[in-house]
């Protein structure tokens, strides 16, 4: 199944080719002009050059090379040489017949799959997610479900961050806080032989009953604050980060206690945002490769001592600006978060052997994976190609900087959730819609509109922009907003239902009326959509192609009555196109994350 852009390509190239031009000059894009032509090549200007000839005379030759072509109505020189293109009304129909028997909707697969791993969401054990977390979040769950429709191999990693100098603050604020989490570090609840016959497996729940995500998320930030300005609190924070990595039992208990109150809050919040991980790695899960993996550098020679620490030099004689080598280990003797991205590589190698794996994390962390990945690939863990980072901006208030509460503090995730399905219940109340609804099926529906609010409001941006967070505009069902794209979709399948009720059944797809061209236009442009997102890591060309779909769907709905038409095979067509929009449309929101409600 070809696209009609990529079809014509190929027709037009030929053109170029039978009169001895290359025929790279023969690329076709959708029109500048839709109101002239559906699509357009400009190779005849940048042929003119090679041949030395005119560029109309060029294009005029193209043209008659193509005026028996079965795909084309029309074909128009405009200017010094443009050449435009109207496609058919036959092939319009073929084409929507095509994709209307496709279960993917008209979109095609990659030739030559590949494994991907796609490394998002990153969050800290310990401390709720807050929206800094959001946009890694919903990209990330975006690429990697265009990856995988695409049909590459794909797996996703939460890649949480549970070990390291935040795990030895923690043991050391909980001691402090309390003797009886303090019993469990030091394991002094042995010396009773009651609790001693119980077994670890049931005293430590009871005594870290109210070791909660609250407590943890109080604790973190005093105790970080405390070591900046108490050395002797540092140090034994440092000294207790060891011996948890060297495995102490009782710091193990109360680190596995931290994890699952900060595991059971992660997934509360990511299967609210309809996020799924197949992999929930932390940095925990490749602290034993970490040692043997140092030593196999040092034989290498891959590390050099540098000011007490060791470190791998990733500077190129090319590079433009400095970039700092990458400390594998700290002067103090312990390992840093890059030696634990760099382990991170290396487990991924040996576990799944990708041949991609992309990283979307906040654009400002750019260097820091620039040096990860140049010291991967100096130690032959992976080749130059194979790992990239997926950047991105943040997501702001009306002042320009990142998004905070109004007393100045990171709003929780949690909270702007709930914010956004709240937002969400009063529009569909304003827009009155959801009266019909069961109580428990309209609380679904809003729950549906508000992540769709924030999820499209964040995706229909290139990531690396920043762009600013308003909660009123995103839940709008009017504009350019994930509620209106759930609105036409919710609409569609009402119109088929009360098709069914009728007896009315689609039919094939005959193309007449300029809304009806349009439509099968916009149909045919997905694949080519698709295609640009997963090229590009960038899901807002699918985001765009949504909303385009969207609209041009109404613009045929108020002006080709579908089951009014008044010649049953019209009524069966429009059916038919109705059916496919929605199947497209329900795919794209899909890669996008968003879930369309049955009813509003």
């Amino acid at each position: 199944m070809t696209d009609l852009r990529r079809a014509l390509g190929e027709a037009v190239s030929g053109a170029f080719a039978a009169i001895d031009l290359p025929a790279e000059f023969g690329r076709v894009t959708a029109s500048d002009r839709p109101d002239l032509a559906d699509f357009q090549c400009n190779g005849a200007m940048a042929a003119a050059k090679a041949a030395r000839k005119p560029p109309r005379e060029i294009a005029i030759r193209v043209a008659e090379a193509l005026k028996d072509n079965p795909y084309l109505a029309a074909v128009e020189i405009a200017g010094l040489g443009f050449i435009n293109l109207r496609v058919s009304n036959a092939a319009l129909a073929n084409r929507a017949n095509e994709i209307s028997g496709d279960a993917r909707a008209g979109a095609a697969r990659v030739e030559s799959p590949r494994r991907v791993v796609v490394d998002y969401g990153g969050p800290n054990v310990a401390k709720p997610m807050h929206v800094g977390h959001l946009r890694a979040s919903i990209i990330g769950e975006s690429i990697k479900r265009i990856f995988r429709f695409r049909g590459d191999e794909v797996l996703g990693d939460a890649h949480f961050g549970d070990w390291g100098f935040q795990m030895g603050l923690l043991i050391v604020a909980a001691c402090d806080e309390n003797p009886r989490w303090r019993a469990v570090a030091e394991e002094t609840w042995k010396s009773d032989e009651k609790l001693l016959k119980a077994g670890e497996a049931q005293v430590a729940p009871v005594l870290l009953k109210d070791l909660d995500l609250a407590a943890l998320d109080r604790l973190y930030p005093e105790a970080a604050a405390k070591a900046k300005i108490d050395d002797d609190y540092r140090d034994r924070a440092r000294k207790a980060t060891a011996e948890l990595q060297a495995g102490r039992p009782g710091y193990m208990a109360l680190w596995r206690h931290f994890v699952a109150v900060s595991r059971s809050a992660l997934q509360r919040e990511f299967e609210a945002l309809g996020i799924e991980f197949d992999l929930w790695k932390g940095e925990s899960d490749v602290d034993s490769l970490i040692a043997p993996m140092v030593e196999e550098l040092r034989a290498r020679g891959l590390l050099v001592f540098d000011q007490g620490a060791e470190v791998m030099f990733v500077a190129r004689n090319d590079d433009k600006r400095e970039l700092p080598p990458l400390i594998v280990i700290s002067s103090e003797g312990s390992a840093m978060y890059g030696t634990t991205d760099l382990a991170t590589i290396l487990d991924r190698r040996r576990s799944f052997d990708p041949q991609l794996m992309l990283y979307c994390v906040d654009q400002r962390q750019a260097d820091h994976f620039e040096q990860v990945f140049r010291a991967a690939v100096r130690a032959g863990y992976a080749a130059e190609d194979e790992l990239e980072h997926i950047g991105f901006g943040t997501m702001n208030g009306t002042d320009g900087r990142p998004f905070k509460t109004r007393e100045g503090g990171v709003l929780k995730l949690h909270d702007l959730i709930t914010m956004a399905r709240d937002k969400a219940r009063d529009r569909l109340h304003e827009a009155g819609l959801g009266a019909e609804l069961e109580p428990e099926e309209f609380e679904a529906t809003a729950h549906k509109v508000g992540v769709a609010a924030l999820k499209f409001a964040d995706l229909q941006n290139f990531r690396g922009t920043s762009y600013v967070f308003d909660l009123d505009r995103f839940t709008s069902f009017e504009g350019k907003t994930g509620p209106y794209l759930l609105y036409q979709a919710v609409r569609i399948k009402s119109l088929l239902r009360r098709a069914a009720e009728e007896g009315a059944e689609p039919g094939q797809v005959l193309i007449a009326e300029p809304a009806e061209r349009d439509l099968a236009l916009v149909l045919d442009a997905f694949d080519n959509a698709l295609a640009e997102a997963y090229d590009k890591r960038a899901p807002n060309f699918l985001a765009e192609h949504a909303f385009r779909l969207a609209q041009s769907f109404s613009k045929f709905y108020a002006t080709c009555p579908v089951l009014g038409a008044e010649d049953e095979s019209v009524r069966a067509s429009r059916l038919r196109l109705a059916g496919t929009t929605l199947a497209q449309l329900e795919t794209v929101l899909s890669l996008l994350g968003l879930e369309t409600p049955e009813r509003m």
